[in-house]
């Protein structure tokens, strides 16, 4: 009895121990279901972010598809750059050709431009010879026009002479004499003007050849010039297409940056995220392994107070259900566990790609950046070749517009040659016509010398009458002479008469000698009158005075 005493309350110690472990471990068991409530909570809260990590995962992969086809894209447009590239490389090259070839036009220009420098040259020093010869042709018609003046000085002297040739008979063999050495340098000064004018038709034939030829070169040198300014005409719209084509692979080169530019903000925030999330899975591997030792206690402790509860049937069905799911739970936990790993080594690998990508986009950004470099340095050197071929042209064009002053200034003085030649025809043409008017003067010499002669003869008539006459005043041989003669004072009326007949008489009279001073006006009767109106005043002229009138024709 005290055996089975003892062992009753031995076993009645153990059920009190049993009970206070069973208390333990439902105190335990509360505290774990606590826990795995948490981790419940915990494991929703893995499964939205594993949900998130899964949405980023396919936003990944499909930025990863938009980003292999936007390398796609750049691999093109690369190909196309590359293409352009070597166009660009092939109009250099032709660009290159044509800067030859307009060098040479240019060498053939300036060549042209020396020829005309001479030209140029021969032609001033052509002008100061023919502006010698004109001021010498000037000399010679002012020395002429000289004796023009004293022509018709001696014509107004001879004039005055001849209205004075009724008191001075005397004098008229000295003005026949005047005449006659008048009519010598008359016929000098004629010869020579035939010789002038011969010369001065050679002058002006040998000038008109030269201005024709001057005209001619002048044509030639315009129409070369002005295909010169054609062809670079064409050169400027082809560095002007150039041009364009040059800036449109500068709008694509920065619209490439720009692209490049937002992958590389895309990279850098995909980076981000990236190492956001690996900095959770961290904390997931951190957490997961806290409860994987957790757990690795619990089964310790299950796996003891198993053999502790070994005799306790009920406890231990409750306990082994309890058990049971908790092992479930933890299965699944396992299970999450691992399907967050097979995650984890999912999101290691597509890192790794993205990584790979992200080293493929930088090697391409590399390489792109080299080939801009080199584009950019290509296109440096084509922008200092165009400054250059910009700063040729402008020299070009200047010299083109020194030229064409030269060649205005050259027309102008061409020009007032021509105006000169013509003066100088229309002198010849007067000197022509004098000419002429001295001719037909010069033939009345014979009737000149006529009508002297008879004025002679009725001159010692009236000289003999005359002295008849004072020998019958000194000896008056009249008985009758001084006889009374009956008059008588005229009457204030008739004196008026008189003096409105004399009136009239003297208005006529100025009249007439109006009329006569307007006929010796230069230039008045070829202007005003024609030939066969005139013609009979100058003769009349010619026989009263003496000598031809001088008509400034």
């Amino acid at each position: 009895m005290d055996s089975r005493q003892s062992e009753i309350k031995a076993l009645q110690q153990y059920m009190q121990k049993s009970k206070e472990e069973l208390q333990r471990l439902e105190q335990q068991l509360k505290e774990q279901k606590i826990l795995n409530e948490r981790a419940a909570k915990e494991l929703e809260q893995f499964q939205m972010r594993n949900s998130k990590l899964q949405q980023e995962n396919e936003q990944h992969s499909l930025t990863c598809e938009q980003l292999s086809q936007e390398n796609q894209q750049k691999a093109l447009e690369l190909k196309a750059k590359e293409e352009e590239i070597h166009q660009m490389r092939i109009d250099i090259g032709k660009l290159n050709k044509i800067r030859e070839q307009i060098h040479k036009k240019l060498h053939m220009i300036e060549d042209q431009k020396a020829e005309v420098e001479q030209n140029k040259e021969t032609l001033k020093n052509q002008i100061l010879g023919l502006e010698r010869e004109v001021e010498s042709s000037k000399k010679q018609a002012e020395l002429d026009k000289k004796a023009m003046d004293e022509l018709l000085r001696e014509r107004d002297i001879l004039n005055k002479n001849m209205l004075k040739a009724v008191s001075a008979t005397q004098k008229q063999v000295d003005l026949v004499k005047l005449h006659e050495q008048a009519k010598r340098n008359l016929e000098e000064e004629i010869q020579n003007y035939k010789a002038e004018a011969q010369k001065q038709r050679k002058i002006i034939f040998q000038l008109e050849k030269e201005r024709d030829r001057y005209i001619n070169e002048a044509s030639d040198l315009t129409q070369k010039v002005l295909a010169n300014m054609e062809d670079i005409k064409v050169r400027e719209i082809q560095i002007f297409d150039y041009r364009k084509k040059i800036a449109e692979s500068e709008t694509k080169l920065k619209q490439q940056q720009n692209l490049y530019e937002a992958v590389r903000s895309d990279r850098n925030l995909y980076s981000k995220n990236l190492v956001e999330a690996q900095d959770e899975i961290t904390e997931m591997k951190r957490k997961l392994k806290i409860m994987t030792h957790q757990v690795d206690q619990l089964k310790e402790e299950i796996s003891a107070k198993e053999s502790a509860l070994v005799k306790l049937h009920l406890e231990q069905q409750r306990i082994e259900k309890e058990k049971e799911t908790l092992k479930a739970e933890l299965q699944k936990l396992r299970q999450q566990a691992l399907e967050t790993k097979h995650f984890i080594e999912k999101q290691e690998v597509e890192e790794r790609k993205l990584l790979r990508i992200i080293a493929e986009a930088d090697g391409e950004r590399v390489r792109q950046k080299k080939e801009l470099d080199q584009v950019i340095s290509e296109r440096d050197i084509l922008g200092s070749q165009l400054v250059r071929r910009n700063d040729e042209l402008a020299l070009l064009y200047e010299k083109i517009k020194i030229q064409q002053s030269v060649l205005n200034k050259g027309e102008t003085q061409y020009n007032q040659r021509v105006e000169d030649m013509r003066i100088l025809k229309l002198e010849i043409r007067k000197l022509r016509r004098e000419k002429g008017i001295l001719a037909r003067s010069v033939a009345n010499v014979e009737e000149l010398r006529q009508e002297l002669f008879h004025m002679q003869r009725e001159f010692l008539k009236e000289r003999t009458r005359c002295r008849a006459l004072e020998e019958e005043l000194e000896n008056p041989m009249n008985v009758h002479r001084w006889r009374k003669l009956e008059a008588s004072d005229p009457s204030t009326y008739e004196l008026i008469q008189k003096i409105h007949t004399l009136q009239k008489r003297l208005i006529s009279k100025t009249e007439e000698v109006v009329e006569k001073e307007l006929l010796l006006q230069p230039g008045f009767l070829l202007t005003e009158y024609p030939a066969e109106a005139w013609l009979p005043y100058v003769t009349v002229g010619y026989f009263k005075c003496g000598t031809p009138f001088d008509f400034d024709i």
